[in-house]
C-alpha cells in the first residue's frame, strides 16, 4: 500500500456529533482532540511523512466566546500533554502552526513556540496544525513576501517558484480526508491541494477510526493521479 506523501485532514462534525448526545458544543471538540491525537498515533506507526490538520478557520474565530474559549484551552491543554508525555519526540515529529497565531491567546502561542522550538531538530516527519489559519490568509502572506522581492528587485517578475517558496506549507498534498459528509475544501491549503485526491466521509469527527483511516489510504492507491496531464 502506498502512502501519501503529505495527508491532510479536514476536521468536521464534532458540534453536530456533541447535539446528537444532547450536550454543549464544546464537549464535541474535547471528543475530537481525543481522536485526533489516535489518529495522528496512527499516522506515525504507518510511517506517513507529513500531516497537515485543519484545526481552526479564520471564519471559526467568530464563533461565540464561550466556545472560543473551550477551544483554546483544549489546544492549550493537550499541547502541554504532548510537551509533557514526549509524545512528538517518540515519533521525531517536528511540529508546525500555521495560521494567524496573532489571533490566538499569548499563553497559547508561547506554548506552540516552545514545542515548535524543541521538536526543530527532527526532519523524519513533520505535523502542521493549522489554527487560525485560512488560505485566503496564507495568500495574502505570500503577496506581501513576494512584493517585497519585487521592490528590492526593481522589477516586476513573479513566478509559481517564487509562490511556493513563500507558502506556509510547501509540500503538495496527496491525499485530503474530510469528515462529516460536506464535499469541500474550505479554504484549506488551496494552492497545495491543486491535485490532491479528495475523500469524504459522512462519519463525524469524534467516530473517525483507524479503519477508515486506512480505508481512505487504500481508496487513494486506487486514483489514477495524472495531473492534468
Amino acid at each position: 500500500m502506498e502512502l501519501p506523501n503529505h495527508l491532510g485532514i479536514i476536521i468536521d462534525g464534532n458540534r453536530r456529533w456533541a447535539r446528537a448526545r444532547g450536550m454543549a458544543s464544546w464537549k464535541g471538540h474535547w471528543a475530537g482532540v481525543e481522536n485526533l491525537e489516535k489518529r495522528l498515533d496512527d499516522c506515525m506507526k504507518l510511517g506517513i511523512p507529513e500531516v497537515s490538520v485543519y484545526t481552526l478557520s479564520t471564519e471559526n474565530l467568530t464563533r461565540p466566546k464561550r466556545e472560543l474559549d473551550e477551544l483554546f484551552k483544549i489546544f492549550y491543554n493537550y499541547l502541554d500533554k504532548w510537551e509533557k508525555d514526549g509524545f512528538l519526540d517518540k515519533y521525531q515529529v517536528k511540529i508546525r502552526f500555521i495560521g494567524d497565531l496573532d489571533r490566538l491567546p499569548p499563553k497559547l502561542v508561547k506554548l506552540m513556540g516552545k514545542l515548535m522550538q524543541k521538536t526543530a531538530k527532527y526532519q523524519k516527519r513533520v505535523l502542521n496544525l493549522l489554527i487560525a489559519y485560512g488560505s485566503k490568509f496564507e495568500i495574502k502572506e505570500v503577496i506581501k513576501a513576494v512584493a517585497r522581492k519585487i521592490i528590492r528587485a526593481g522589477r516586476i517578475s513573479v513566478t509559481e517558484r517564487d509562490i511556493e517558496a513563500n507558502l506556509l506549507v510547501k509540500t503538495p498534498l496527496d491525499l485530503v480526508i474530510r469528515t462529516g459528509g460536506t464535499s469541500r475544501l474550505s479554504n484549506f491549503l488551496l494552492w497545495q491541494a491543486s491535485y490532491a485526491e479528495l475523500f469524504v466521509t459522512k462519519t463525524l469527527w469524534p467516530d473517525f477510526s483507524k479503519k477508515e483511516l486506512i480505508e481512505a489510504i487504500k481508496w487513494y492507491n486506487k486514483q489514477k493521479r495524472n495531473f492534468g496531464k
